[in-house]
């Protein structure tokens, strides 16, 4: 019996502005000033999709890409060009190396262990050294007592830790890291992440690697104005329903109607990363008519009030305000985690 494959459009979309991935890139890759800015594409391009975010940056110049896997890495060798490079953040467990010595992805080598399983393939490596935020990374005391004359080494790098703020850390990674590198020396040197290159040039060395940023971040002032919104979650209207005073809406009754008003039950909830962080607290918009978000959100529902749209009727589509720093103070969620979080649920389309 053949079986007749039917379509089912999905009730919960993304909409991505490609110019505005670009732009931020390009924006960011000219703060970087005499350093060229890469993308970091880990976690599926921050929940974009992967090969679809290589694809466009490639168009507009970028070179570099950072992922934090090797599973990673497999997704978008085939998009990426021969001119571009592939940084494994995490390294190369013993069980990565079968796949890792066919790639054309490099380990980004954070522990003398990795550093001497690596050393047996003469292929190229970038170092990651530990400059204080006591993540991943190779300490300064390792490097002194080794010879790296057997590495090919591409780009040695470091992690800032508070780039966000403007406190003594910074400074203090900076001398940390450019200290290290009397000891260990590759072609490249990477300091800056999105808000670590709006720090100024003695952080940016020959290549940055920006990730929040071009999806849309905004970490620190400097960035106002200047990085747009690239994402924009869209929620299908199921029904559309007359509250009356006193009625009380959602799990725990955690609304209730102080007039009589009209409410849409959109198809989104926590499953799709849209958090109870935004219960009675989020926004969505129709046009510019903002309508407030009403009650708790569900795994699958939210309740908004639609009272200055009351022509919105069942199918009709509002986006979420999801610029992330606005969001991020609705939810109370950081901005990594309303990009990252947003779930597989939805459809994407590119603007």
């Amino acid at each position: 019996m053949s079986v007749t494959t039917i379509d089912i459009p999905s009730t919960a979309r993304l909409r991505l502005n490609s110019e505005a991935l670009l732009a931020n890139w390009r924006t960011l890759d000219d703060m970087s000033g005499s350093a060229s800015a890469g993308a970091a594409i880990k976690a599926n391009g921050y929940g974009l999709g992967s090969a679809e975010v290589v694809q466009r940056l490639q168009s507009a110049g970028c070179r570099d890409f950072y992922v934090a896997s090797w599973q990673e890495a497999k997704d978008i060798e085939a998009h990426v060009e021969a001119d571009s490079s592939i940084s494994v953040l995490n390294g190369a467990r013993a069980e990565d190396m079968p796949f890792a010595v066919t790639s054309a992805a490099k380990p980004v080598l954070n522990s003398m262990e990795q550093v001497l399983r690596w050393q047996e393939t003469s292929r190229p490596c970038d170092i990651m050294i530990n400059s204080g935020m006591n993540r991943l990374g190779i300490e300064v005391t390792d490097l002194e007592q080794f010879d790296w004359g057997s590495h090919d080494i591409d780009i040695v790098m470091s992690h800032l830790a508070s780039a966000d703020e403007d406190g003594p850390q910074n400074a203090e990674q900076l001398a940390e890291f450019v200290g290290a590198l009397q000891y260990v020396s590759g072609k490249r040197n990477s300091l800056s992440n999105s808000a670590g290159i709006a720090l100024g040039q003695a952080y940016h060395f020959d290549c940055t690697r920006p990730g929040l940023s071009l999806y849309g971040g905004k970490q620190r002032p400097e960035y106002s104005g200047l990085i747009q919104q690239v994402v924009f979650p869209e929620a299908q209207i199921l029904q559309v329903r007359q509250l009356k005073a006193g009625d009380k809406v959602g799990y725990n009754a955690k609304y209730t109607a102080e007039r009589d008003h009209p409410i849409a039950i959109l198809a989104m909830g926590y499953a799709d990363g849209y958090l109870r962080g935004f219960s009675n607290r989020g926004v969505f918009l129709s046009g510019q008519t903002k309508l407030p978000v009403i009650g708790r959100i569900s795994m699958d529902l939210i309740a908004i009030d639609i009272s200055d749209a009351p022509d919105l009727a069942e199918s009709d589509w509002v986006s979420a305000e999801y610029d992330l720093p606005i969001a991020s103070d609705q939810s109370g969620l950081s901005q990594y985690e309303l990009i990252t979080g947003l779930g597989h649920r939805y459809s994407h389309y590119w603007v």
